[in-house]
């Protein structure tokens, strides 16, 4: 086709327009003609043609014919395949198949996240959610009933799962020896929507949660590069977090029931507290799990803190053992030894208590009843961690149901 550049074109058939470039170029030759002609004295300036500019289209259907809805769907990230993040596949029978197959989108399930009722709202429950792994692309599919949608949100949830083990296969392999974000290894990750603070009770976010052996980090969308990972938004250390909620209760979860959970972690701050939600109630089991799970290995792989704290006046270290409890010494001063002044079995703790803001409560009983500690700062990491290790050596006791 010879294409005239008019932005009537689109509104026509292929005939109207090759019939309208004829008139035009029967025109612009008797115009030009009648120009030369006006004109017939040597003293007449030369008159020139006037210029037709066209240019040949081998195909002009998509100037006729709109495209595929599904060709302009936005997901141009690469998928996250560790440790080439950030890679494009260069083969080009690839790229020839994409430029032919315009009616078709293909999107890499590894690594989604696929949910429902989060950032659209879906009244009759068909819709489906599948976010991007870098958080910047969702595309919604309607059912054309709650239970076609049910069927539909439970296979590309279960394929998304499948492909965890090996994201952190991958991961681990990128990482290598120097771990992730002070840790070594990740125990468990996954998308997780998180409850934003405010008055609407239905404002969730998605973000991704790690598990490591002794930190919980959260980040707001899945690193690409192996510097990413070592730049979480959050960064929590399971010693010092415990799960506080998980619900509903066992069975089937109710429509419009969310499937949440709550942390609480103990920071120089206050208590931070995080609500999740899951999708199913395998992932509230599974997450709930892995979290106490941690906790507990964060205790016995820790084994010890220490902190500085004043007593009756005397500048101190407060120590807290898994297996031996408490210990409470002076500082060492001039190269001299250390002296104790009380030593503490977790057998012998009453009850503890702070004032959240910097004095810490130990109530052992017998003749020296509550221990008065400043501790500087906030006490509520140490009162979680007196937690955290208790609940652990109950737990090896198998004292808990």
């Amino acid at each position: 086709f010879l294409f005239l550049h008019s932005v009537l074109f689109p509104y026509f058939s292929h005939c109207t327009v090759l019939n309208r470039l004829q008139s035009n170029l029967n025109l612009l030759y008797l115009h030009s003609s009648q120009r030369c002609d006006a004109g017939n004295t040597k003293a007449a300036p030369k008159v020139l043609p006037p210029i037709l500019l066209l240019k040949y289209m081998r195909e002009a259907t998509p100037y006729v014919k709109k495209g595929s809805p599904v060709s302009e769907i936005g997901w141009e990230t690469p998928p996250p395949e560790s440790p080439r993040l950030g890679c494009v596949s260069a083969d080009p029978l690839s790229q020839l198949s994409l430029s032919i197959h315009r009616d078709k989108k293909t999107i890499p399930l590894k690594m989604c996240f696929v949910t429902r009722n989060m950032t659209v709202s879906d009244p009759e429950n068909r819709l489906i959610e599948v976010h991007s792994p870098d958080a910047k692309h969702t595309v919604v599919l309607r059912s054309k009933d709650s239970a076609t949608a049910q069927a539909w949100f439970n296979a590309i949830h279960s394929s998304v799962n499948d492909l965890i083990p090996r994201v952190i296969a991958e991961v681990r392999d990128q990482l290598g020896k120097a771990g992730i974000a002070g840790s070594r290894e990740i125990r468990h990750l996954g998308w997780l929507a998180e409850k934003v603070p405010g008055d609407n009770e239905k404002h969730w976010k998605p973000v991704l949660v790690v598990l490591t052996e002794k930190d919980l980090l959260i980040y707001e969308s899945m690193p690409r590069m192996k510097e990413a990972w070592f730049s979480p938004l959050h960064t929590y250390p399971l010693l010092a977090t415990r799960l506080v909620h998980s619900g509903p209760g066992k069975g089937s979860p109710q429509s419009g029931v969310d499937l949440s959970f709550a942390t609480r972690t103990g920071t120089r701050q206050g208590i931070e507290t995080h609500l999740f939600r899951t999708e199913t109630s395998r992932d509230l089991s599974l997450w709930t799990r892995s979290i106490v799970q941690g906790c507990h290995n964060s205790a016995e792989l820790i084994t010890e803190i220490t902190t500085s704290c004043t007593y009756k006046s005397q500048e101190c270290r407060l120590t807290i053992h898994y297996e031996h409890g408490f210990s409470l010494t002076t500082e060492p001063q001039d190269g001299a030894f250390s002296k104790t002044i009380a030593q503490y079995p977790y057998e012998k703790l009453k009850m503890s208590s702070d004032d959240g803001i910097r004095m810490l409560y130990l109530d052992f009983g017998g003749k020296d009843g509550e221990i008065q500690l400043d501790l500087h700062s906030c006490p509520k990491p140490i009162v979680f961690i007196i937690h955290s290790f208790l609940s652990a050596k109950i737990t090896r006791l198998g004292l808990v149901a």
